[in-house]
């Protein structure tokens, strides 16, 4: 037997970032958007845990236990005492280390694939609480559409969308790291006093709106100096976006992937074209959001 599951990116519509906790965590208010760029991740019964992976820069995919898939594998084998002897194939399409939570997909994809491969009846709330284990974004990727996730990120509350938003996605030349990025907000901020992270009602207005120019005065994210600290070709990017038209631009998660959000499809189509022509980036995306989240094929 076989199971596949899709698993969507997602965009942080906004990412307020609280000061660093004395476990080295950050307080967060977390708007996540899902956006339809999918990993696809297949379990089959093997003689031992195995991970393989293909796709655009899968080579970058670590293949041990310290991926995300195999970790929520072996969790789920541990608390039903199964022997975690799956063969993990990631089918990579969401961008490796580009601040879209491609790591953390995987590992809800493979959590509801061997849950599925397995029988093992595990509720909604227990893989959520698998899925919190693994990191702040793996609830999310699991559950997908749009949500505000607060406490560093896991704890989610859904939100109503009133209609489809329109995004490019610039693929940057290089990764960054999720770790170093946190690290130079906190360099940054240091000796500051960092505001407590709040949700914005005007951008969950605008969300259940579906009002795309009113999402676009109200998007922002906390970690985009940061980013643009440690990636300064990104402010050309994000320039380039603006230029050809689109309502915002800002930088995905912890970057590096750039994020501009168009009033239509045709527009975005425009704006990446554009980002292409420009030679800002190796790559653009088109797509929109909200998305599902984790669904077995």
């Amino acid at each position: 037997m076989t199971v596949s599951v899709r698993v969507p990116a997602k965009v942080n519509v906004q990412l307020a970032v609280g000061a660093a906790r004395p476990d080295g965590f950050h307080d967060l208010a977390n708007v996540f958007l899902a956006v339809g760029l999918y990993d696809e991740v297949t379990v089959t019964p093997a003689d031992e845990l195995r991970i393989t992976c293909a796709g655009p820069d899968a080579g970058q995919v670590p293949l041990d236990r310290t991926n995300l898939a195999a970790r929520a594998a072996l969790e789920l084998a541990r608390r039903y005492a199964i022997e975690p002897a799956v063969h993990i194939h990631i089918a990579k399409d969401i961008p490796v280390a580009g601040g879209m939570a491609g790591g953390s997909a995987d590992g809800a994809g493979a959590l509801v694939a061997c849950d599925a491969l397995w029988d093992t009846r595990a509720s909604r709330d227990e893989l959520l609480d698998i899925c919190a284990e693994l990191g702040s974004d793996v609830p999310f990727s699991l559950v997908g559409g749009a949500a505000l996730g607060v406490g560093r990120g896991e704890q989610l509350r859904t939100l109503e969308v009133g209609g489809t938003f329109h995004w490019v996605f610039a693929i940057a030349e290089r990764g960054l790291s999720t770790p170093a990025v946190f690290r130079e907000f906190d360099r940054m901020n240091e000796g500051l006093r960092v505001p407590e992270p709040v949700a914005s009602q005007e951008l969950l207005d605008a969300l259940a709106k579906g009002d795309a120019s009113a999402l676009a005065g109200a998007v922002s994210n906390d970690l985009q100096p940061a980013a643009l600290s440690l990636f300064p070709e990104l402010e050309h990017t994000l320039a380039v976006g603006r230029g050809a038209g689109a309502l915002a631009a800002l930088v995905s998660g912890s970057g590096p992937t750039t994020a501009f959000l168009t009033q239509n499809a045709e527009a975005a189509d425009r704006v990446a074209a554009v980002l292409l022509a420009s030679g800002s980036c190796r790559a653009a995306r088109v797509t929109e959001g909200p998305a599902s989240g984790a669904v077995v094929l």
